[in-house]
Protein backbone atom coordinates (compact mmCIF):
# COMPACT_ATOMS: atom_id res chain seq x y z
CA UNK A 1 0.00 0.00 0.00
CA UNK A 2 1.28 3.63 -0.65
CA UNK A 3 2.43 5.74 2.29
CA UNK A 4 -0.31 8.63 1.68
CA UNK A 5 -3.11 5.92 1.67
CA UNK A 6 -1.51 4.50 4.98
CA UNK A 7 -1.07 8.08 6.50
CA UNK A 8 -4.69 8.67 5.40
CA UNK A 9 -5.96 5.71 7.61
CA UNK A 10 -4.18 7.26 10.55
CA UNK A 11 -6.43 10.16 10.12
CA UNK A 12 -9.41 8.45 9.33
CA UNK A 13 -8.23 6.45 12.68
CA UNK A 14 -8.43 3.32 10.83
CA UNK A 15 -6.85 0.35 12.64
CA UNK A 16 -6.09 -0.86 9.62
CA UNK A 17 -3.19 1.73 8.87
CA UNK A 18 -1.03 -0.05 12.05
CA UNK A 19 -1.42 -3.64 10.19
CA UNK A 20 -0.49 -1.90 7.04
CA UNK A 21 2.88 0.07 8.70
CA UNK A 22 3.70 -3.31 9.93
CA UNK A 23 3.39 -5.09 6.94
CA UNK A 24 5.26 -2.34 4.95
CA UNK A 25 7.80 -1.45 7.67
CA UNK A 26 8.33 -4.06 10.56
CA UNK A 27 11.49 -5.23 9.44
CA UNK A 28 13.02 -2.18 8.62
CA UNK A 29 12.05 -0.72 12.37
CA UNK A 30 12.95 -3.73 13.69
CA UNK A 31 16.96 -3.47 12.25
CA UNK A 32 16.91 0.02 13.62
CA UNK A 33 15.84 -1.09 17.49
CA UNK A 34 18.15 -3.91 16.97
CA UNK A 35 21.39 -1.60 16.23
CA UNK A 36 20.74 0.02 18.93
CA UNK A 37 19.73 -2.24 21.57
CA UNK A 38 21.09 -6.11 20.29
CA UNK A 39 18.53 -7.61 21.90
CA UNK A 40 15.51 -9.18 19.70
CA UNK A 41 12.75 -8.84 22.55
CA UNK A 42 13.58 -5.46 23.47
CA UNK A 43 13.45 -4.76 19.65
CA UNK A 44 10.34 -6.45 18.38
CA UNK A 45 8.70 -4.37 21.55
CA UNK A 46 10.27 -1.15 20.35
CA UNK A 47 8.92 -1.40 16.90
CA UNK A 48 5.27 -2.24 18.79
CA UNK A 49 5.70 0.82 20.74
CA UNK A 50 6.69 2.61 17.30
CA UNK A 51 3.10 1.81 16.04
CA UNK A 52 1.50 3.58 19.52
CA UNK A 53 3.71 6.47 18.61
CA UNK A 54 2.79 7.05 14.87
CA UNK A 55 -0.99 6.43 16.05
CA UNK A 56 -0.53 9.30 18.47
CA UNK A 57 1.19 11.72 16.34
CA UNK A 58 -0.78 11.22 13.10
CA UNK A 59 -2.88 13.60 13.04
CA UNK A 60 -1.98 16.34 14.16
CA UNK A 61 1.07 15.81 11.71
CA UNK A 62 1.15 14.41 8.20
CA UNK A 63 4.74 12.71 7.35
CA UNK A 64 6.04 13.78 4.09
CA UNK A 65 8.18 10.19 4.09
CA UNK A 66 6.44 8.12 6.10
CA UNK A 67 9.47 5.59 6.44
CA UNK A 68 11.68 8.26 7.65
CA UNK A 69 9.25 9.08 10.29
CA UNK A 70 8.70 6.15 11.50
CA UNK A 71 12.44 5.47 12.07
CA UNK A 72 12.85 8.53 13.78
CA UNK A 73 10.36 7.52 16.42
CA UNK A 74 11.71 3.82 16.20
CA UNK A 75 15.45 5.38 16.75
CA UNK A 76 14.30 7.80 19.73
CA UNK A 77 12.45 4.80 21.30
CA UNK A 78 15.17 2.17 21.26
CA UNK A 79 17.71 5.35 22.17
CA UNK A 80 15.60 5.66 25.18
CA UNK A 81 15.23 2.11 26.28
CA UNK A 82 18.65 1.96 25.93
CA UNK A 83 19.26 4.56 28.39
CA UNK A 84 17.14 3.12 30.96
CA UNK A 85 18.62 -0.19 30.73
CA UNK A 86 21.84 1.01 30.88
CA UNK A 87 21.70 3.48 33.64
CA UNK A 88 24.09 1.88 35.94
CA UNK A 89 26.02 -0.08 33.15
CA UNK A 90 28.38 0.65 30.16
CA UNK A 91 27.45 -1.29 26.73
CA UNK A 92 30.51 -0.11 24.82
CA UNK A 93 29.64 0.01 20.88
CA UNK A 94 26.46 2.24 21.29
CA UNK A 95 28.40 4.29 24.06
CA UNK A 96 30.99 4.64 21.22
CA UNK A 97 28.09 5.80 18.77
CA UNK A 98 27.11 8.06 21.36
CA UNK A 99 30.52 9.62 22.12
CA UNK A 100 31.73 10.29 18.54
CA UNK A 101 28.51 11.95 17.36
CA UNK A 102 29.00 14.38 20.49
CA UNK A 103 32.42 14.85 19.60
CA UNK A 104 31.17 16.73 16.44
CA UNK A 105 28.84 19.08 18.42
CA UNK A 106 31.47 22.08 19.02
CA UNK A 107 29.29 22.74 22.29
CA UNK A 108 27.50 19.45 23.57
CA UNK A 109 26.14 21.05 26.28
CA UNK A 110 24.12 23.69 24.32
CA UNK A 111 20.49 23.35 23.98
CA UNK A 112 19.40 22.78 20.50
CA UNK A 113 16.91 25.93 20.28
CA UNK A 114 15.96 26.04 16.58
CA UNK A 115 15.82 22.20 15.37
CA UNK A 116 14.87 23.48 11.76
CA UNK A 117 18.07 25.26 11.79
CA UNK A 118 19.52 22.28 13.05
CA UNK A 119 18.13 19.77 10.45
CA UNK A 120 19.07 22.10 7.63
CA UNK A 121 22.42 22.27 8.40
CA UNK A 122 22.57 18.28 8.82
CA UNK A 123 21.04 17.87 5.71
CA UNK A 124 23.00 20.40 3.82
CA UNK A 125 26.44 18.81 5.18
CA UNK A 126 25.04 15.06 4.12
CA UNK A 127 24.21 16.53 0.40
CA UNK A 128 27.84 17.77 0.43
CA UNK A 129 29.22 14.05 1.03
CA UNK A 130 29.91 11.96 -1.84
CA UNK A 131 27.63 9.10 -1.58
CA UNK A 132 30.14 6.26 -0.21
CA UNK A 133 30.88 8.73 3.16
CA UNK A 134 27.19 9.88 3.28
CA UNK A 135 26.14 5.97 3.67
CA UNK A 136 28.97 5.15 6.19
CA UNK A 137 27.80 8.20 8.43
CA UNK A 138 24.57 7.69 8.42
CA UNK A 139 24.95 3.79 9.08
CA UNK A 140 26.81 4.54 11.61
CA UNK A 141 25.22 7.80 13.49
CA UNK A 142 21.62 7.02 12.48
CA UNK A 143 21.54 3.67 12.16
CA UNK A 144 24.10 2.54 14.79
CA UNK A 145 25.80 0.26 12.96
CA UNK A 146 29.24 -1.48 14.13
CA UNK A 147 32.44 -0.09 12.24
CA UNK A 148 32.90 -3.34 11.46
CA UNK A 149 29.17 -4.27 10.38
CA UNK A 150 29.48 -1.45 7.57
CA UNK A 151 33.36 -2.14 6.41
CA UNK A 152 32.00 -5.89 5.37
CA UNK A 153 29.04 -4.45 3.99
CA UNK A 154 30.20 -1.66 1.93
CA UNK A 155 33.58 -4.30 1.37
CA UNK A 156 36.76 -2.24 2.99
CA UNK A 157 38.56 -2.50 5.73
CA UNK A 158 37.88 -1.53 9.30
CA UNK A 159 40.45 1.29 9.97
CA UNK A 160 39.56 2.58 6.34
CA UNK A 161 35.88 2.87 7.78
CA UNK A 162 37.37 4.36 10.74
CA UNK A 163 39.29 6.91 9.04
CA UNK A 164 36.83 8.02 7.19
CA UNK A 165 34.22 8.40 10.28
CA UNK A 166 37.01 10.67 11.72
CA UNK A 167 37.46 12.86 8.92
CA UNK A 168 33.85 13.33 8.38
CA UNK A 169 33.39 14.00 11.80
CA UNK A 170 36.04 16.87 11.32
CA UNK A 171 34.17 18.07 8.43
CA UNK A 172 30.57 17.86 10.59
CA UNK A 173 32.21 19.86 13.09
CA UNK A 174 33.69 22.29 11.20
CA UNK A 175 30.03 22.40 8.63
CA UNK A 176 28.48 23.10 11.95
CA UNK A 177 30.34 25.99 13.29
CA UNK A 178 30.47 27.79 10.03
CA UNK A 179 27.06 27.40 9.35
CA UNK A 180 26.20 29.26 13.01
CA UNK A 181 24.76 26.65 14.22
CA UNK A 182 27.12 26.21 17.62
CA UNK A 183 29.07 28.87 18.41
Amino acid sequence: MEDERIVKLYWERNEMAIRETQMKYGNYCYSIAYNVLHSHEDSAECVNDTWVGAWNSIPPQWPTRLKCFLARITRNIAIDRYKYYNAQKRHAEIENVIEEYWECIPNGDASIEDEFLLRNAINGFLASLDERTRVIFMRRYWYSMSVNDIANSMHLSESHVSVILHRTRIKFKKYLIEEGVFV
